[in-house]
């Protein structure tokens, strides 16, 4: 076209930017944009937003954003949307809040998703239903895309019930819509249901593809229905002709293993279609420790680390596994194997929102600003539910101090902090929402269990794997998770 001696002009560019996969070839469009004096028009400073948001640089798209002088409901999307999609989840939020100011500018189905998207990372509930509640106010129609996008929300803010509230209320769905329910009853353990779920799927008419087979598997693992779990896998070929993939394979690991079953598990490993990868072996691999087969986790790691040597959860579970079996020799050579290796255990961390601000916990670690109170308040909490039959599980701590100072090491990890900090700081009956970024472990679990009894709260952790609702002393997942 240049050669041809043909100008480019304010339409040109942004098509060319659709095309520009590379940061810097789009940086080089930029320049010319600049020099040719197009800078100024909200077609291409649109465009540059889109493309600086889908290469990850939110920092110039702040400055296009800020450069222009007039913006359209392109404009606020495209920013809202490079925010969330780029991991600035408050300043996506506070972006759409002032967005609210401008005139003659009405947030739309595509603005609403890339709202939807931070709210569901951040877990909050609130933010998740005045969300909900702005879009019936403005008369926005609830599209599948839409409908299905608020179901997952809410279920990742731990409100599942909210979840099956919008379902209903849709007058169209797609697979999506019903996987989005299977999966998040599924992670809040209401196994049945999303089974249940899954099978009015089929009488709709709606042929479930892999995503919703592996939800209603993920449903039946964490609800130890075995031989639900096995039909369901049976049928994917016999019954949807549809070839099992590595993830299908995984929750049936993951199904056969929190079953007790690892024998039958590991035969099942052994004679997969595919081949196994590091998480299929690593999911047997935390089955054989939770059920405390040493024999078999000290096979299985061998099959884990050929693949992958060096990740640290592996040796941390084996380290786990002899220390719960009083084998501090062979625990010592785990730890002894990392320091070697310069593998360092990833750090258990939670999160908590209280008043709209993000309170980060570490296990171990004081530096929380009011982290005296907290451990004050926290020691004395441990004290009072004492009395209500909790005992601390020491077993997996060192074995060479003593049990008081056991009870210390247990009483940092990060989720009894976070607790201890938000009975401190809301004093009404509202639900505690924790975030936390491994599995919780098993000391955790019974005192979340005897401090929702003792304070009359509920509290909802979302770890690695899924919810748990602590209610009245009892936890949604049964004590199977």
């Amino acid at each position: 076209m240049r050669r041809h001696g043909v100008p480019p002009d304010n339409f040109t560019f942004p098509f060319l930017l659709k095309a520009c996969a590379r940061l810097q070839l789009g940086q080089d469009l930029h320049a010319l944009i600049l020099k040719l004096g197009f800078d100024s028009d909200i077609y291409v400073q649109n465009a540059l937003l889109s493309f600086y948001g889908g290469c990850g640089s939110v920092e110039p798209a702040l400055n296009v954003f800020h450069e222009m002088r007039e913006r359209d409901l392109v404009s606020w999307s495209s920013m809202i949307a490079c925010f969330a999609n780029n991991g600035f989840a408050y300043e996506a939020l506070a972006l759409f809040q002032q967005m609210q100011l401008a005139e003659n500018v009405m947030p739309d189905e595509v603005t609403m998703l890339s709202v939807i998207s931070p709210v569901s990372i951040l877990g909050e509930i609130e933010l998740g239903e005045w969300v909900h509640q702005f879009i019936h106010r403005n008369g926005l129609e609830l599209t599948v895309s839409l409908g299905t996008a608020l179901i997952d929300m809410f279920s990742r803010c731990g409100s599942i019930d909210k979840s099956i509230r919008v379902f209903d209320e849709m007058p169209l769905r797609n697979v999506r819509t019903w996987t989005a329910l299977i999966s998040g009853l599924a992670v809040h353990g209401r196994s049945r249901e999303a089974l249940r779920v899954f099978y009015e799927m089929k009488e709709s008419g709606l042929q479930p593809d892999h995503i919703a087979i592996t939800g209603v598997l993920v449903a039946c693992s964490h609800g130890g229905l075995v031989d639900d779990g096995w039909r369901v896998f049976k049928s994917i070929e016999d019954e949807y002709g549809l070839k099992p993939t590595l993830e299908h394979y995984g929750c049936m690991v993951d199904l056969l293993g929190r079953a007790g079953l690892l024998h039958e598990a590991y035969e099942f490993v052994e004679k997969m279609l595919v081949r196994p990868n590091p998480v299929v072996w690593r999911t047997l691999l935390g089955a054989c420790v939770n059920h405390n087969h040493l024999a078999l986790a000290e096979k299985v790691k061998e099959r884990v680390q050929e693949l992958d040597p060096y990740h640290d959860g592996d040796y941390v579970l084996l380290s786990n596994a002899y220390g719960g079996a009083g084998r501090w020799v062979e625990k010592e050579k785990v730890r002894t194997s990392m320091r070697a290796k310069r593998i360092n255990k990833n750090p258990g961390y939670s999160l908590i929102s209280v008043d709209h601000a993000i309170h980060e916990f570490v296990s171990g670690a004081n530096s929380h600003p009011q982290f005296e109170d907290i451990r004050e308040f926290l020691e004395s909490i441990i004290e009072s539910i004492r009395d209500t039959g909790y005992t601390p599980h020491t077993s997996n701590v060192l074995h060479d101090i003593e049990e008081e100072e056991k009870e210390q090491c247990l009483g940092y990890h990060s989720e009894k902090l976070a607790v201890a900090f938000a009975l401190l700081s809301v004093k009404d009956s509202r639900t505690i929402r924790i975030m936390k970024n491994l599995r919780i472990c098993r000391d955790c679990h019974s005192f979340m269990k005897h401090v929702s009894e003792k304070f009359g709260r509920e509290i909802i952790v979302r770890d690695r794997n899924r919810f748990h609702h602590f209610i009245k002393g009892s936890c949604s997942c049964q004590d199977y998770w």
